[in-house]
């Protein structure tokens, strides 16, 4: 069993689980060490997965807010914009994601739900020699969007198309990037 092949097994444990499940049953379940569980723990986390520990155990925590993946484009002096307007609209910006032809789909966690997010991801970007991750495909990147309701995300998906930033998703993207 591959490492990613491993976590998705994990990660299935601990959905269908009814309650918290041990590092160490996980371990004996997938046949590793508990410190390799410990590592796919923080990768799910790096993936975005809500894992948390608890004294009796890991269990994911089940947000019951409605999250949308959208498909955007634009300049990079727009991000700001782009967060603000989604932020203003009553969205949580979870992550980004791109896709790129080699390295397959690379994800960082944002969690920009206000203004002052927005302006800590901006200051941050500023004051580092990083760039954007949407500069490794040409401005093409991915946000997982949650909010109060499915109306504020079709809102939200109204703006960025009037904005000009919405893309439209291949079927390929819908599978590979969920």
């Amino acid at each position: 069993m591959t490492g990613a092949e491993r976590r998705e097994l994990i990660r299935d444990l601990l959905t269908t689980a009814e309650h918290p499940v041990t590092g160490g049953a996980l371990a004996k379940e997938c046949g590793v060490s508990r410190q390799v569980i410990v590592q796919d723990m923080a990768l799910l986390r790096a993936d975005g997965v809500r894992v948390s520990s608890t004294n009796r155990g890991y269990v994911i925590e089940h947000d019951t807010r409605p999250r949308r993946l959208y498909k955007v484009r634009h300049r990079e002096d727009e991000v700001a914009d782009e967060l603000t307007m989604i932020v203003d609209m009553g969205g949580t910006v979870e992550d980004t994601l791109v896709n790129h032809r080699t390295y397959g789909v690379v994800r960082a966690q944002l969690s920009v739900a206000s203004r002052r997010d927005v302006q800590r991801f901006v200051d941050d970007l500023a004051s580092s020699r990083s760039t954007l991750l949407s500069g490794i495909t040409s401005g093409y990147h991915f946000h997982h969007v949650t909010a109060p309701d499915e109306a504020t995300l079709d809102e939200i998906g109204r703006a960025l198309e009037q904005r000009g930033w919405l893309v439209e998703m291949s079927p390929y993207e819908r599978e590979a990037i969920s």
